[in-house]
């Protein structure tokens, strides 16, 4: 599959979190090119603060791997991770990450602070941008219908 392919498949995900009511948020685990872990974000409906696409879609390929080192799999989610998806991300050896919009009140890959270019026993590759005004406008819509309401 091409990043682009695996983004979209993220975009989906986002676009079901969206429909019950949750932040626009997904993510897909992808090893050997193919996608082996999705997950949303979960927050409202499981009133859980931990709920992240990114937890979620790492969790569920640590499942299926039979392991916690993701270190052959790659991770791309609509939103740039918070420093909670960062950690995971770190400590479960994830090389790299694509994210499509940037986050500027809670992003680790850049926006806020760069949690990958620290002096951690691991450090993860960054790309955002990837299909970036996609992911945004599905936040912008989401927010603005939430505001009316």
């Amino acid at each position: 599959m091409t990043d682009e392919q695996c983004m979209r498949r993220a975009l989906e995900l986002a676009r079901e979190a969206a429909d019950e009511g949750e932040t626009p948020v997904g993510a897909v685990v992808v090893w050997r090119g193919e996608i082996i872990a999705e997950g949303r974000n979960r927050r409202e409906l499981g009133k859980n603060a931990l709920y992240h696409a990114e937890i979620e879609a790492i969790d569920r390929a640590c499942k299926r791997l039979g392991g916690w080192r993701l270190w052959e799999c790659e991770l791309f989610v609509t939103l740039e991770p918070c420093p909670m998806c960062a950690g995971a991300i770190i400590n479960a050896r994830i090389p790299r990450v694509v994210y499509g919009a940037s986050d500027a009140k809670a992003g680790c890959c850049g926006s806020v602070v760069d949690l990958f270019a620290l002096p951690f026993n691991h450090r993860p590759q960054a790309e955002g941008s990837l299909l970036a005004e996609e992911s945004a406008a599905l936040l912008r819509e989401f927010f603005a219908k939430l505001r009316t309401r």
